[in-house]
């Protein structure tokens, strides 16, 4: 059985009314909303093939017909409009983005906050992962007799502090000539880039300053070493949830609340590190828990290292296109931000 123009017609016209109404649809309503320019009785005939075609569905006896999680697939793959942004949610993104925020963290949790209040579904933001922040700058801060403060400002944004013992006969000149050397082999190399060689040419460089450069490597190894630091999950908007007609079921919702709390099912979710936009709709996401959901997606960069994910997770009715619009947008402006571009 062919997918004709007549049956695409007919699957975007269900998709776009559920999507607006969460009603199930029926042929007559079809052909007084749409003008398709055929009688109720033909799209009944093609709504019946649409459904041997596994597009659409009857929730209950005597209704109209739904999607079903491969009618959205089609739709989105083959019938949806792409949607520009609109120009209200564009300047909200551009006038948030222009704020004054110094940390990453902030800047996260911003995206996050913007997604759910602009899409009104729940957000998921990835963190960056410590290994594949690139190393930007190092630079010692006077603490206390013997004690400095080390400062590693990553290119992401994420500034690192730790105080270390230098010694009480280190002068000025020679933390800013320690720091000089790190800056220089170390620049625009990602944590889990370093090689341990590089370590020792900065140990044979600064032979001289023993204890501060044993102390300094000592807290490098740390942070390379460290294996078990994951990125961190940012949420938005979990309550928006319960606005959707899809989660009335008290017992699903729990399910839900439950998953929120798992940030390694959250990861598993995000598919972290894909490239492009990335749309999963109901039975195609792997965990069972969110089978019920359409997650979209895409990765952040920070000078062309892809660090992170956003998603926006809502249920398979989810308006797609206006979805998409603003993924792409926020993803693309963050990428911005943590590059440096947009200040």
């Amino acid at each position: 059985m062919q997918m004709d123009e007549r049956k695409r017609k007919i699957l975007r016209a269900i998709v776009l009314d559920y999507i607006a109404t969460a009603e199930p649809i029926g042929s007559r309503t079809i052909a007084r909303k749409f003008d398709l320019g055929v009688s109720p009785a033909t799209i009944r005939n093609e709504m019946a093939d649409l459904e041997d075609l596994g597009f659409i569905g009857q929730p209950y006896t005597s209704a109209g017909r739904i999607p079903s999680d491969a009618g959205y697939r089609y739709f989105v793959d083959c019938l949806m409009d792409p949607q520009a942004l609109s120009e209200e949610h564009r300047e909200t993104i551009e006038r948030e983005s222009t704020r004054q925020i110094h940390e990453m963290q902030e800047v996260i949790s911003l995206t996050s906050k913007l997604l759910s209040e602009l899409t009104n579904l729940t957000s998921i933001v990835l963190g960056p992962h410590k290994a594949r922040s690139t190393f930007g700058k190092m630079h010692f801060l006077p603490y206390q007799p013997g004690q400095v403060i080390m400062v590693i400002v990553k290119e992401n944004g994420v500034v690192e502090n730790h105080i270390i013992d230098v010694g009480e006969n280190v002068t000025a000149e020679e933390l800013q000539h320690v720091a000089g050397v790190f800056n220089q082999k170390m620049r625009g190399y990602s944590l889990d880039q370093v090689k341990r060689s590089m370590l020792h040419e900065i140990y044979s460089e600064l032979s001289r300053q023993r204890l501060l450069i044993d102390n300094a490597l000592d807290m490098l190894r740390a942070i390379l070493d460290d294996q078990n630091e994951e990125e961190r999950i940012y949420l938005g908007g979990t309550l928006n949830m319960l606005d959707q007609p899809e989660f009335r079921d008290l017992d699903k919702v729990k399910t839900l609340f439950k998953v929120f709390e798992e940030n390694e099912s959250l990861r598993k979710l995000l598919h972290p590190y894909q490239e492009g936009l990335n749309i999963t709709i109901g039975g195609e996401n792997t965990l069972k828990e969110f089978q019920d959901c359409s997650l979209i997606s895409a990765s952040y960069k920070v000078n062309g290292l892809t660090i992170g994910a956003v998603g926006v997770l809502g249920p398979t009715r989810m308006d797609y296109a206006k979805v998409i619009a603003i993924v792409d947008f926020m993803t693309r402006s963050l990428t911005e931000i943590l590059t440096g571009r947009k200040k």
